[in-house]
């Protein structure tokens, strides 16, 4: 059973008022825990005071590690293993090589990346994570670990337009 903790969810009907909620939530020194959005809000990331992704340079080590595979690979077969002359070209005829050296670059960043990024958010085939109501339409949800009983937190949250506040435990 996965481990869960106890968040204050506020429901929002635009991305103005989640992303202003959150900045004030931050500034009054309330940690966030999530934002729950039907689609990519510009300036949340800064908003939740987040660190920029790693997973740019897992994208960027799979395609090295892809190109490096691919390049190897060809040199052996070309000038190691079975060394052919063609019409006097060399052995290691690397314009040759370039083709199948991008293919691999991007198979490999494309995969290791959605690997990296589905194991890091488990949300790895087989999770049991449940999806807020209307977080996927048209609802926009702020997730403070905050009490209930606060009733600042409830002021400032209604202040920047939340229609709804309430307690959950949330998988964390």
């Amino acid at each position: 059973m996965s481990p869960s903790q106890s968040v204050l969810l506020s429901y929002f009907d635009s991305e103005e008022h989640v992303l202003e909620a959150t900045r004030a939530a931050r500034e009054a020194g309330y940690a966030v825990h999530d934002v729950y959005t039907p689609y990519a809000i510009h300036g949340m990331d800064e908003a939740m005071g987040l660190k920029s992704s790693r997973l740019t340079w897992v994208c960027f080590g799979a395609g090295l590690l892809g190109a490096t595979s691919a390049l190897s690979l060809q040199y052996y077969t070309s000038v190691v293993s079975w060394p052919l002359n063609v019409g006097g070209k060399p052995f290691n005829s690397f314009p040759a090589f370039i083709p199948v050296t991008f293919e691999l670059t991007v198979l490999f960043a494309g995969l290791f990346t959605v690997a990296a990024f589905l194991l890091r958010s488990k949300s790895f085939p087989g999770s049991k994570r449940e999806a807020l109501p209307r977080v996927t339409d048209d609802r926009f949800v702020l997730a403070l670990r905050a009490d209930e009983s606060d009733a600042k937190v409830k002021a400032l949250l209604e202040r920047h337009g939340a229609l709804e506040v309430e307690q959950m435990e949330v998988a964390s």
